[in-house]
């Protein structure tokens, strides 16, 4: 097992981030928190490694698409396929945007580092958001305009949700030779026990 200061997180930005020149201000928010960047490339991401990346079974098909069936009843419109297939378009939909333009994939190390993302790139859903996240603060899609324009929601970014997630998502896009090791002159000031050397 890893010490917590090594733990590592993998993030995306998404094509909205690319086109809405974000991809500083983000990468800014991670870097005062202190979390260390040990991977970053722009690419074009695969379908094939996709459906992979969200690694989604029959029974998450089945149960979100259940409540897809549910909305449209509800809301008095034809259900023209079965429950799993709506549940496969919600998948479709994330891999139609995510393969809309070039995203930048990331890996950042340190201590909680996938808490850290997390907190820092908040809910799901922009509108619910809370402020002070990078989705709370810089863009305001909601589920239900993306809903309404059979989209994926626009939420700028991903971010693994444990670290296990994290280990599988890194190891599916990104060649651990590619990673970077090395000392930030952070980590002297975050980790090191007696702070030696800050008096001269």
């Amino acid at each position: 097992m890893n010490h917590p200061k090594k733990e590592r997180s993998f993030v995306i930005l998404k094509p909205d981030a690319i086109q809405r020149s974000l991809v500083g201000d983000i990468v800014g928010r991670f870097e005062k928190t202190g979390l260390k960047l040990v991977h970053m490339e722009m690419k074009v991401l695969d379908e094939e490694r996709l459906w992979k990346h969200y690694d989604k079974d029959d029974q998450w098909f089945e149960e979100k698409g259940q409540k897809t069936v549910e909305n449209l009843k509800e809301a008095g419109r034809e259900i023209t396929k079965e429950a799993i297939e709506y549940g496969k378009d919600i998948i479709r939909g994330l891999i139609t945007f995510m393969t809309a333009g070039p995203v930048v994939v990331m890996v950042l190390e340190g201590n909680s580092a996938v808490g850290v993302v997390k907190k820092l790139v908040g809910g799901t859903e922009p509108l619910t958001s809370d402020v002070g996240t990078i989705r709370g603060d810089l863009t305001l899609d909601s589920y239900n305009l993306a809903n309404l324009d059979a989209r994926a929601v626009r939420n700028l970014i991903h971010c693994s949700d444990e670290p296990e997630e994290a280990e599988r998502e890194i190891a599916l896009w990104v060649d651990e030779t590619a990673m970077v090791d090395y000392r930030h002159i952070n980590e002297a000031m975050l980790y090191d026990v007696n702070l030696d050397g800050i008096l001269e």
